[in-house]
């Protein structure tokens, strides 16, 4: 399922009208206006929505695969090195091939370290490597996880619906306060928010967190057999629907409120399906590659897409055909940079980066305690 997110991202980055790294040209390849300007239409919510999924995904996914008696200080080890050395290998090539030339020291320091998305300026939230905003939320959560686990696991079975709920809803009052409270002008040039507006509402790591408590809460329901099964048809449904409202909700009650339901219910509903052996189409082989590539593809975007487009074919966009092929080309770059970065980068580091010194001689030990017992 990640990767599905991951993609939505990818086609909202590739049809871009103006490109972030040169904004004197497109990086949208179609030439066709009608074309371009219809597909940007239909994806223009995508790239929100595919966040949403990951950090909504990321709350279900750690609160799932929870490790009784864990160290918290081993949990927080193996969280920063699973997006860390992926964040830093894409800063550094960022910084060489385009950032460096016009990023001050004010702009991609906070960058490197994640705490971008916390400053209310929109050139720093997406500075250097553009994705890479969006791990400054997910740090956040990982730092906080412990904490909020807590206060999840007193809720009670009977109440977790409620509190799943209030979640969802708080996601809407986040749109409202953007939408009521906050100035709106000046305007964003692709984004009809200001850029304060859309920090509160988009990068701003506080209030990304409804997402991920909504995820952990969902988590629950499942692991309590409190989850209704809801057939694949019904659920497919509602992501549609959720999708279209999407496209014609106001902004920014399209970034999260209008799909965070949809995407609960997807998600809980593809766990309890694995809970009761049912087989579904994603977990196949290709699937679960895909998904474990789907890190790497989304931060490999901002430099296969933004700068790798316009680098090697310039401002030029194509007809139709070609303009097809373009793309076909940047999904299959980028696709390789993310298999890249899980295989070179993501897999050594959880390897040899995710556990002390100490707890790898413990699992030694351990495994060769049957050897020794048998000689």
């Amino acid at each position: 399922m990640r990767f599905f997110a991951a993609l939505l991202v990818f086609f909202i980055h590739s049809l871009q009208p103006i490109g972030p790294v040169d904004p004197t040209g497109p990086v949208n390849p179609f030439a066709d206006r009608s074309v371009a300007q219809g597909l940007l239409k239909f994806f223009g919510p995508a790239g929100y929505l595919g966040v949403s999924f990951f950090f909504l995904l990321s709350g279900f996914v750690i609160t799932w695969s929870v490790r009784p008696g864990e160290r918290l200080t081993a949990y927080w080890r193996r969280r920063v090195v699973k997006i860390f050395p992926n964040h830093l290998v894409m800063w550094a090539a960022a910084m060489l091939l385009f950032a460096s030339a016009y990023t001050p020291v004010s702009t991609w320091l906070p960058n490197l370290f994640l705490v971008n998305s916390w400053i209310n300026e929109f050139t720093v939230q997406m500075s250097v490597n553009a994705p890479s905003w969006s791990l400054c939320s997910e740090l956040l959560f990982y730092l906080s996880f412990p904490f909020l686990l807590l206060a999840v696991r007193r809720v009670r079975t009977e109440h977790l619906w409620w509190w799943a709920g209030g979640a969802a809803a708080a996601t809407a009052g986040v749109a409202l306060v953007t939408r009521t409270l906050l100035p709106d002008t000046p305007r964003l040039p692709v984004i009809p928010l200001s850029p304060t507006q859309n920090w509160f509402n988009y990068t701003f790591p506080p209030m990304r967190m409804f997402e991920f408590v909504l995820g952990m809460l969902l988590a629950r329901l499942v692991i309590a057999g409190r989850w209704p099964r809801i057939p694949a048809g019904w659920v497919v449904a509602l992501l549609a629907a959720g999708y279209a409202a999407a496209m014609y909700a106001p902004a920014p009650f399209n970034f999260v409120s209008v799909t965070v339901v949809p995407f609960g219910v997807a998600i809980a509903s593809v766990a309890r399906a694995d809970v009761h052996g049912v087989r579904t189409r994603l977990d196949g082989r290709v699937l679960v590659w895909l998904g474990n590539v789907s890190f790497g593809f989304y931060l490999c975007q901002g430099v296969v897409i933004f700068w790798g487009r316009q680098k090697l074919l310039g401002n030029g966009q194509f007809t139709t055909p070609v303009a097809i092929l373009v793309m076909i080309g940047m999904f299959a770059a980028t696709l390789l940079g993310g298999w890249l970065l899980y295989a070179c980068v993501e897999m050594p580091a959880m390897r040899h980066l995710s556990r002390s010194r100490a707890e790898r001689a413990e699992r030694a030990a351990a495994r060769s305690a049957p050897a020794d017992a048998v000689t």
